[in-house]
């Protein structure tokens, strides 16, 4: 019987000790988390301290710091300019930390909230702007991707947000800009589809390549690329036995563009990669 006790007052005291250590651990976690919860430095600024500080940071390039505080900025603030103020500086914040993402996010929530807000217009020039890429389709470096796997949406929706813009505030400082960046994608979304069916061609696909190339002509009106593409046309009829078709598109070719070395000299070089221009 007493062996019994002694055995049970032994197990009672290492039960006890057990939890006396799990406690104390518990005690060392929660001291370690306070220590390491982060200060909030804003806690105390008024919103427009918090803007300024928001500012400086990104003037400094230290967009993720500055995107932090603009998060704290529109919570102070909320419903306020400043609030919104700080919701476009964060989406800018976003697009020179190369988060597309995020910018585009940003941007779209701000819209959706404030319709009628002044900025629209800078709103809508930065979502152009976040997804304009100004090596679009000529610059890309591709030369070992097939050129039908690239996306030229990003491309599309730029277009689309400066033709917006374009639309309702013509008088903006934004617009001049835009328009001339409409040009370009335009100019290369028409240059991309003649590289690709220019690819096909060279590749023996002429069903594809003449795919592409009517694409280039009847969707991308009044662009340098056309005149390509009506060579592509021509030839890969021509090389598929298509006579009168091949005809008509070397006759819409010489009638717009007589002069065209293409007619007497061909493709600069199908040999070459479609990027280089040297």
């Amino acid at each position: 019987m007493a062996a019994a006790l002694s055995v049970v007052r032994t197990a009672s005291g290492a039960v006890s000790g057990l939890r006396g250590v799990v406690t104390g651990l518990v005690a060392a976690l929660a001291l370690v988390a306070c220590s390491s919860t982060q200060v909030d430095r804003t806690e105390g600024m008024s919103p427009n301290k918090i803007y300024a500080e928001a500012q400086d940071e990104a003037k400094n390039g230290a967009f993720d710091r500055a995107i932090v505080l603009y998060d704290k900025l529109e919570g102070r603030a909320a419903g306020t300019p400043l609030a919104q103020q700080a919701q476009l500086d964060k989406a800018y914040a976003h697009y020179k930390a190369n988060s597309q993402a995020q910018a585009l996010a940003t941007l779209d929530r701000f819209m959706k909230l404030h319709p009628a807000s002044p900025a629209m217009d800078y709103a809508l020039y930065l979502k152009g702007l976040v997804n304009f890429n100004d090596k679009l389709g000529l610059f890309g470096s591709i030369s070992r991707q097939d050129l039908s796997e690239r996306d030229q949406q990003a491309g599309k929706e730029s277009f689309e947000a400066f033709k917006e813009l374009a639309g309702r505030f013509p008088e903006s400082r934004y617009t001049p800009d835009a328009r001339s960046r409409m040009t370009y994608i335009v100019n290369s979304l028409a240059q991309y589809e003649v590289h690709v069916a220019r690819y096909y061609y060279t590749r023996g696909a002429y069903v594809a390549a003449i795919n592409r190339a009517q694409t280039a002509i009847t969707e991308y009106q009044n662009v340098p690329a056309q005149e390509e593409a009506l060579f592509l046309l021509f030839k890969s009829y021509d090389a598929l036995g298509q006579k009168q078709l091949s005809d008509d598109a070397k006759r819409v070719m010489v009638t717009n563009y007589p002069k065209s070395e293409y007619l007497t000299k061909g493709f600069k070089s199908v040999d070459a990669p479609w990027w280089k221009f040297w």
